[in-house]
């Protein structure tokens, strides 16, 4: 169905109320909860099922569809992103599966990655952080593997404290405000200075998979590396990212 036809959906919804509407506007959307789920599982690993996320995605995309507001020319799709994820979180917190010692690894390899990185002067590569940590590069690697969901705690905070009120402070302006231009050209220096703190091989996988909207398996076959390897250099590049550009991390997600 074409923007249209969805905005047609939309009104006569809002109108009437009727339950058949609701399951179309149900099934219009439920796409949108593949690309979200989509998008956490490469934190999660094979920690969760993806059909899982995408269940419980569902539960958010019926509560968007129940609170959103048409009138006040919000674009759907932002704000039922944020009610997604948000409703997978939730249950992501009530499985409580994350255990202590994985989020004190977390907090290792930050430690370790930033006094490398303090010392130094570069960007820390795999192998010192391992020395800096005495332990070995599969170890570490091990280590990343386990901490993926600790990324999915801090975005959480901020889906949580900041993403949902900026989106329902929205209007129809055509101009953006001068807070707004100048918050856009902070992001923009934020965001080139995460970008620069990348390995090539990281900003290669941010690219293709946030600019290019590729797939995992896509990605490991352009750079020639498994699945896997992807995965693992998604979860060190947002790592090294989150240091630069805090709350603006979720801007790019």
């Amino acid at each position: 169905m074409d923007e249209v036809g969805r905005n047609k959906l939309w009104q006569e919804y809002m109108q009437t109320g009727k339950s058949e509407i609701r399951e179309q506007l149900i099934a219009e959307y439920a796409q949108l909860v593949k690309l979200v789920a989509g998008r956490l599982s490469m934190y999660l690993g094979y920690n969760v099922e993806y059909d899982d996320l995408v269940g419980y995605g569902i539960f958010g995309l019926i509560d968007a569809i129940d609170k959103f507001d048409y009138s006040k020319n919000v674009k759907f799709e932002s704000y039922a992103s944020l009610r997604i994820r948000g409703a997978i979180l939730d249950q992501i917190r009530k499985m409580d599966w994350l255990p202590r010692s994985i989020r004190q690894k977390q907090k290792k390899i930050d430690a370790a990655m930033s006094k490398i990185e303090t010392e130094k002067g570069h960007v820390a590569t795999d192998e010192e952080i391992a020395e800096e940590l005495e332990i070995t590069v599969d170890e570490l690697n091990s280590w990343q593997g386990q901490t993926k969901a600790s990324n999915l705690i801090s975005l959480d905070e901020y889906t949580e404290t900041g993403s949902e009120a900026k989106i329902e402070s929205v209007t129809n302006t055509h101009f953006d405000q001068p807070e707004e231009v100048l918050e856009k050209e902070e992001l923009k220096i934020k965001l080139t200075e995460a970008i620069n703190s990348l390995t090539e091989k990281e900003r290669n996988v941010i690219t293709l998979y946030y600019y290019e909207e590729m797939t995992l398996k896509e990605i490991s076959l352009v750079l020639n590396v498994s699945e896997s390897r992807v995965s693992q250099l998604h979860t060190k590049a947002l790592g090294r990212m989150r240091k630069t550009l805090g709350e603006y991390l979720d801007i790019i997600l």
